[in-house]
């Protein structure tokens, strides 16, 4: 017990612990002290009676504080723990504990760790106050202290503390709020690249204006399932769906094996580039590889399937020229005569065979083999040699 000096206890105290008037109740308002918005949790931890009675005295005229009195130090951790006190008194001398100690005890609480101390005691050592400071204390009042400081005091770091509350929680909303920001982001990111090449998204993310770019030389492959239009009309929507999300499926897989950038499907045709937009020399050697992979992944969904469905597909190599078009919906296409040549393999080729120009088989020499074709008349390009390609050398 840090026994309180001789002038220490006021007029009206008796050794019995009632309390009385103590001092007039005029409220703090008129001192010129800030008005705080919210309530202050404060809570006394002193194992004299007289003493939490006094001071419950002292704050009873203040509705905006919330009192409550541990005359036990051994359940003040408790009462912490379901009061949540903004400014926690405390006796420096008391029967069992060290008050010392009992400041560090609350310094590795969550709970108390950054709640503002302010030690009462008779003693008024410099040394000690210190201590108490270097300990985690906050403040120091000699006891029993004047009414007007005290309260003044314990709004001071109440407020204070309460700020500092009010700060971690808008940090913690901050940071709840970026996270936020970082999956949406994130998501929009994964449904861009789904629909446009890792590069572009890059571009359109540094800030707006027209994508367009020329690359001198690119393969560019088309498919299409033959006797698709027919089949249709005897299947329902969902077995129809179905079926071209597999096959789809099993072409987007090979082109992300082979690097290859699919462009779109249109209806139930496929179109895909190799060489951009990011260029390489072997292009055509890519595409070739992944036309043969369709030929064998196709034939094994229809197998799956019990159909007798064939797919056509027509490869061309020269310049395009690429870019993303559309302002809400965004789409990177190719265009040039390059794309139609390649088209024209398409539309001009067999059901499973893998139909190439002049052009892509030069490029493909000595590494694929293929058939001649002869000379065909190809629309819009007069008589072209084409050939289908069979496999690697």
């Amino acid at each position: 017990m840090d026994p309180l000096p001789p002038t220490g206890i006021p007029a009206g105290i008796q050794s019995t612990g009632s309390v009385s008037e103590v001092m007039p109740t005029a409220s703090l308002r008129g001192y010129g002290l800030p008005a705080v918005s919210g309530r202050h949790r404060v809570m006394l931890i002193d194992d004299q009676k007289l003493i939490g009675s006094a001071v419950q005295k002292m704050l009873a005229d203040q509705n905006d504080i919330d009192f409550r009195f541990c005359q036990k130090p051994d359940e003040a951790e408790a009462l912490a723990g379901t009061f949540q006190p903004t400014v926690i008194l405390q006796d420096l001398v008391m029967p069992g504990i060290d008050g010392l100690d009992m400041v560090r005890r609350f310094r590795t609480i969550d709970g108390t760790k950054h709640v503002p101390i302010i030690v009462l005691s008779a003693q008024e050592e410099a040394v000690v106050k210190a201590q108490l400071f270097e300990a985690g204390a906050n403040d120091y009042l000699v006891k029993l202290p004047d009414r007007i400081e005290l309260i003044a005091r314990i709004r001071v770091h109440s407020d204070a503390y309460q700020r500092l509350l009010e700060r971690d929680a808008a940090f913690v909303a901050l940071e709840q709020s970026l996270a936020d920001l970082k999956r949406e982001q994130a998501k929009s990111e994964r449904l861009l690249l789904n629909i446009l090449p890792a590069k572009i998204v890059d571009r359109l993310k540094d800030g707006p204006g027209t994508i367009a770019d020329s690359f001198p030389s690119a393969s560019v492959l088309f498919a299409d399932l033959c006797g698709f239009t027919e089949f249709s009309q005897h299947v329902d929507a969902q077995n129809l769906v179905g079926m071209l999300d597999e096959i789809f499926s099993t072409f987007d897989h090979l082109a992300a094996a082979h690097g290859i950038e699919k462009i779109k499907t249109i209806g139930d045709a496929y179109m895909a580039v190799a060489g951009l937009p990011v260029p390489r020399d072997d292009h055509a050697e890519a595409i070739a590889a992944m036309a043969l992979g369709m030929l064998e992944g196709f034939r094994g969904v229809m197998q799956q399937r019990g159909l007798a469905m064939q797919v056509r597909i027509g490869i061309h190599s020269g310049p395009v020229v690429a870019g993303v078009i559309g302002r809400h919906k965004f789409i990177y296409d190719l265009w040039g005569d390059t794309v139609n040549m390649a088209s024209r393999m398409e539309s001009h080729g067999e059901p499973s065979r893998v139909h190439v120009s002049q052009a892509t088989r030069d490029l493909l020499a000595g590494k694929f083999r293929f058939i001649e074709r002869g000379p065909i008349n190809v629309k819009g390009k007069g008589t072209q040699t084409t050939y289908f390609l069979l496999g690697r050398e």
